[in-house]
């Protein structure tokens, strides 16, 4: 996700937020916001630094990771014996553990775990489903997903594991945010997570955002009168950096920039938009 690099006086004729005030932001009057990832790596890539902002600000924050990215393609180097094994799963749950210990994050629970696990069931691990780059920066799914993948189970019974979760929670989420409806670059875990997130967020009447990945799509909502949100959270570089260097799997830090298993170099996101789409 870009840096969003533009002037204060652009910034301040579109609405964007600094730092920031909640009100009259997507944020408006929430005090408890459930975040909903496919794998390992995708809070901190994503949302990492609006997730450690809103801690600061005495906002709760809860992270529900569906799949522990089993199928993740790994750097070069080495970690390259962890791929295809059984114990990369411990292992990226290890990753992520830390990462989230970096951002702040205590509240996680993993979906089909409880409490979100529908009750009196047997704990049900959602496996990574996979996916094939169909082009450069747009992934679709692989042929050989198992049985057990997030994307092989029914839709109505992962959206019964969350809705588990958000009953039991002792102060119930107002915000779930998650990807928008292409999963961010098309994988289909992504896609699946939104999917969840949403008809648990519609089920319960709950406020659900889309993750945005830059400023001019966040204007481009609010001039369709649509209420969105730019957060420039550039102060939170060294936390994402600290972050993402555990999840060394997957990625690799290189000054500024985050290199992923394939060798595809971008900038680290820290400021990020969200788009109310319930």
């Amino acid at each position: 996700m870009p840096h969003g690099g533009t002037s204060s006086e652009s910034d301040e004729s579109q609405g964007l937020a600094h730092g920031f005030d909640t009100d009259g932001t997507v944020l408006d009057d929430v005090r408890h916001v459930l975040f909903v990832h496919a794998h390992p790596d995708d809070e901190t890539l994503a949302t990492g630094a609006l997730m450690a902002e809103l801690i600061d600000r005495d906002i709760l924050v809860t992270l529900v990771t569906c799949t522990r990215g089993e199928r993740g393609e790994v750097v070069p180097g080495p970690l390259s014996h962890l791929q295809g094994m059984p114990e990369f799963a411990a292992h990226r749950e290890n990753e992520l553990a830390g990462a989230l210990a970096e951002l702040g994050v205590t509240r996680h629970v993993w979906l089909g775990t409880p409490p979100a696990r529908v009750a009196q069931l047997e704990p049900r691990r959602y496996e990574d489903s996979g996916m094939r780059w169909v082009r450069e920066g747009l992934a679709g799914p692989a042929a050989d997903a198992s049985a057990n993948a997030l994307t092989s189970q029914p839709l109505a019974d992962e959206t019964a594991d969350l809705l588990a979760f958000v009953d039991a929670a002792h102060t119930a989420p107002d915000l779930v945010v998650s990807y928008n409806e292409i999963g961010g670059y098309g994988h289909p875990d992504h896609m699946r997570a939104r999917k969840v997130a949403e008809a648990a967020a519609r089920a319960r009447g709950i406020r659900f955002a889309e993750i945005l990945s830059d400023a001019a799509l966040a204007q481009k909502a609010q001039d369709a009168g649509e209420l969105a949100t730019w957060f420039h959270l550039d102060h939170r570089l060294d936390q994402v950096k600290a972050a993402l260097a555990h999840h060394a799997s997957q990625v690799s830090v290189d000054g500024d920039d985050v290199v992923h298993s394939g060798g595809q170099r971008t900038p680290i996101g820290t400021s990020v938009g969200l788009r109310l789409v319930l």
